[in-house]
Parts: structure tokens; C-alpha cells; sequence
């Protein structure tokens, strides 16, 4: 969206003072003519932006240059408000603040019509203490050691240069560099224990992509599953599943990847007797030989 991009030039701008055409072109990817556009645009609008040739050159802002909310529509206005109030879900204290002051900048009397809860329902919870830790760990570039269960099971300590958070599937995780590891791993915050702050310094930067395969940590061996889950557990089948189809009994057949490991034998059973693997047999097979194992504890 055109009005989007010419917001973020603005606070381009008030970021790094200078920047050429090309820079921008080559950030928004579109051509120098469009940028050029854009500054136009900005300029007819009350922007005072200019342009200057030669070494050291580029598009700048007037020093005492303050962001005026003309510019953005009211429908800008709203994404943008709705969007913080969002990120107030993480850490209500730390952004009702922030939350306040852009609300009147941006013309008050906004609808409060959505509201986000990231926390579970245990009262006692510590994510949004654990989340402003890490947040200011990436901000200040600090690393930060913790305790780690992992998906076997296992309790690892773990030293890292903290990325970026991200919300993905349901969860927070932690896009970090793992010195023992010596590359790129998800941390999931819930399976993070004793994170403290460490005084040395890291220089990594971040990549603008980072939901590849190979960053996914999932095994590259993927098993395709076919199953059959009981219509009493259709909630699960809404909450989890965007594909699938109906027997003749008002049963849900489902076909799923999913990365061969003791994760997908424990999510399967997690169905109990509501599920029943079709194919292949092997998979088939693994179920019944864990179900007897657990029936024979009993």
C-alpha cells in the first residue's frame, strides 16, 4: 500500500537522517522512479523533505522535522492502533503507556475492538516477565544463558545470542544463535527455565527471513499420515487442522506431514481412543505396540 510505504520513509528518515533513492528503492523494492514519486508526494503533502547531489548526498528531513498524523487516512490510523493493541496482549504495563499516547497523537476516540490475551490460563504464569527479558536482551544486544527441555525430554543449558521472538503455531518462540550448537535455533518460551541476562555483547544481525526448512528445526524425514479422529472431537479437528473430509459415519479423515520423532507418536495418542491410524501400517503398527506398552503399566 502506497500510504504504508510513505509512512515508513518518513521514519527511515527520522532514523537515519540521510539515505539515497536507491537505498529506499532496493528496501521497498520498486524502481528509484516510484521513490522519487513518493518524495514528491511527501513534499505536496507538508513533508519538508529535500534532495542533495554528489558525495554524501540523499534524501533528508529538516532537523526539527516532527511527524504530523495528517498524513495517514483514518482507516491507517485504526490498523496502525489496532496493531499496538496487539502487542499490549505481551505486557500490558509496559505498552498502556505507549498504547495512550499514540492513541490521542492519532486522534483518540479509537473503538477498542479488539482485544489479545497471548497467556495461557495458568494464573501463574511468567511470559510477559520472560518476554520483556529477551526483548531487551535483543534490543541491547546482550546474550543470555538458560535451562531448555526438549522435545525428548532432556533438561539442556543452553548460552545464546537472542534475534528475535516470534509468535508462530500457537506459541512465542525465540529465534536465537546457539553457541554449543553453533547456528540458528527456535527456543519455545514455555520450555525456557532460569533466562538470565549475560553482560557480554553479541554482533549478529538478524536475517529478514527467517521460516526456512532448515530453520524450522524440523528432521528433513517427513511421514504422511492418513488418520480417521471421531466427529466428537470435531472442535480439535476446527482448532488444528484446515484440510479434511467426512466418511460416511460423520467421521473426519485427515492427511498429514509430520517430522518422524516421539513428537508425532505422543500427538497422535494425545487423541486417545477418538483416533485411528489408517496408513501407513508401520505407523499403524508403532501406535499399537506403544498403546499395549501403556496399557501393560496399568
Amino acid at each position: 500500500m502506497k500510504g504504508n510505504r510513505l509512512f515508513e520513509i518518513i521514519y527511515i528518515l527520522l532514523d537515519k537522517k540521510n539515505i539515497t533513492a536507491k537505498e529506499l528503492a532496493d528496501h521497498f523494492e520498486v524502481s528509484q522512479r516510484t521513490i522519487y514519486r513518493d518524495i514528491e508526494n511527501l513534499s505536496e503533502a507538508g513533508v519538508p523533505i529535500y534532495m542533495t547531489k554528489g558525495k554524501g548526498g540523499g534524501i533528508s528531513l529538516l532537523a526539527d522535522f516532527i511527524l504530523n498524523k495528517a498524513i495517514l487516512t483514518q482507516e491507517e490510523r485504526k490498523e496502525i492502533l489496532a496493531a499496538m493493541q496487539g502487542l499490549n496482549a505481551v505486557n500490558k504495563d509496559e505498552f498502556n503507556g505507549a498504547l495512550s499516547k499514540l492513541n490521542s497523537f492519532l486522534g483518540g476516540n479509537n473503538e477498542n475492538w479488539i482485544e489479545v490475551d497471548f497467556s495461557n490460563w495458568d494464573k501463574n504464569n511468567n511470559l510477559g516477565e520472560k518476554f520483556t527479558v529477551i526483548k531487551n536482551s535483543i534490543i541491547n544486544k546482550n546474550l543470555i544463558s538458560f535451562e531448555y527441555f526438549n522435545a525428548n525430554g532432556e533438561l539442556l543449558e543452553r548460552i545464546v545470542e537472542p534475534l528475535k521472538l516470534v509468535f508462530k503455531g500457537q506459541g512465542w518462540y525465540l529465534y536465537a544463535y546457539c553457541r554449543k550448537k553453533e547456528d540458528n535455533r527456535f527456543f519455545k518460551l514455555t520450555r525456557m527455565k532460569s533466562v538470565n541476562v549475560i553482560s557480554e555483547r553479541f554482533a549478529r544481525v538478524v536475517p529478514n527471513k527467517i521460516f526456512t526448512e532448515k530453520d524450522i528445526g524440523y528432521s528433513k524425514e517427513l511421514v504422511h499420515v492418513k488418520v480417521r479422529i471421531n466427529k466428537k472431537l470435531a472442535f480439535r479437528v476446527f482448532d488444528e487442522f484446515q484440510n479434511y473430509s467426512l466418511d460416511d459415519n460423520g467421521d473426519y479423515i485427515v492427511n498429514l506431514d509430520f517430522p518422524v520423532g516421539d513428537w508425532m507418536f505422543g500427538y497422535l495418542m494425545s487423541f486417545g481412543e477418538n483416533i485411528e491410524i489408517l496408513e501407513p501400517l508401520h505407523i499403524r503398527e508403532e501406535i499399537k505396540s506403544k498403546l499395549i506398552n501403556s496399557l501393560n503399566r496399568y
